[in-house]
């Protein structure tokens, strides 16, 4: 079934404002990268800038196969995801490229960039200037939610009823 097939069970597709409050008001998806066999998925904090980025920080420390990944990739897909309730939940699939960002530009997005998005460890590690990060430019981006429950286990309408 495709996802428009789907909006008889009450999941719809996401508008890009609906993408962007999602991004937004998240912190934590899944990266995936290329690999010779099943791609790599790394689950990651992430800061959103409200337009068309993500950012990561990568905790350098000793060899990386995320970074060796990363650096090595065309393309990666982003998901990020909420569930309230099974009937309630949404999710955002991104794809694009993935390049560290330079120390010029480091030092400008550092300022704008929210701290709580991120786990104290990479607090801790930027201080020594162990981490890099990196931007996740978005090229695609889709969505899909369902916020209600489906037709068939909703109450029925009192309209029209006799009594």
């Amino acid at each position: 079934m495709t996802v428009d097939e789907l909006d008889t069970f009450g999941m719809h597709r996401m508008d890009d404002d609906d993408i962007r409050r999602t991004l937004s008001s998240r912190s934590v998806g899944v990266l995936a990268l290329p690999t010779d066999g099943a791609p790599s998925m790394r689950p990651l904090s992430y800061w959103y800038d409200g337009e068309d980025a993500l950012y990561f920080v990568y905790v350098l420390a000793g060899e990386s196969e995320k970074r060796r990944l990363t650096e090595a990739a065309d393309a990666a897909r982003f998901l990020v995801y909420s569930v309230e309730t099974t009937f309630n939940w949404r999710s955002v699939l991104l794809t694009g490229t993935v390049e560290a960002v330079s120390d010029a530009e480091r030092e400008a997005l550092e300022e704008r960039m929210d701290p709580s998005w991120r786990p104290d460890l990479f607090e801790r590690a930027a201080e020594s200037r162990t981490t890099a990060i990196y931007r996740f430019d978005i090229e695609e981006r889709a969505g899909i939610k369902q916020l209600e429950l489906p037709p068939e286990l909703r109450e029925p309408s009192s309209e029209g009823q006799m009594e």
